[in-house]
């Protein structure tokens, strides 16, 4: 047992400093869109996501779309739960936003509210769950349509027109929230 302990534990050492760029990669990301004056740094929410992956038991990352995946959920999480915090702490309604990028825009808008986004989220996964995962890919993750397509084992075709749908969908609810 402890020799199958001492290679993971090889594994991970020699597969950290790839994991930690690509995830100081998706910090980047995240936060480039967030408010200016943002206490959340990069840093920070790179060391929590590395946390919780390490923290996670038979998970074989067989390919990069597949970690980013799964990075990109963390980062969700983590991002919605400082949101969620922050507003609770403030007993005020201002919420955090998230500026987006134009090629993987959600809304017309530059900028989107990331709790309402992710109570869509939440309602979209369980009319849909591709759906949902194409979005958090696309959308938080930064995949293109290709990486999206290969990371879900499906057709970029498919991709493309549930990213249409879901968007369509998000819009339709964030807007009636």
């Amino acid at each position: 047992m402890a020799a199958v302990e001492e290679n993971a534990k090889t594994g991970l050492d020699a597969m950290t400093p790839v994991v930690y760029a690509e995830l100081r990669r998706l910090a980047r990301f995240y936060l480039a869109g967030q408010r200016p004056n943002h206490t959340l740094q990069p840093t920070a929410l790179v060391h929590e996501a590395y946390i919780r992956l390490i923290r996670q038991h038979a998970v074989d990352f067989t390919n990069r779309a597949q970690f980013v995946g799964i990075a990109a959920r963390m980062m969700r999480r983590i991002l919605v739960n400082y949101a969620r915090d922050r507003k609770a702490a403030r007993r005020n309604p201002a919420v955090a936003e998230l500026q987006i990028e134009s090629t993987v825009s959600i809304t017309d808008s530059r900028t989107v509210d990331l709790l309402d986004l992710n109570s869509a989220l939440d309602c979209l996964g369980e009319l849909d769950p591709q759906q949902e995962k194409i979005v958090e890919l696309r959308f938080f993750g930064g995949l293109s349509v290709e990486e999206t397509a290969e990371a879900l084992a499906i057709g970029p075709a498919t991709v493309k027109r549930d990213w249409a749908t879901a968007r369509l969908w998000l819009v339709h609810r964030m807007k009636g929230a």
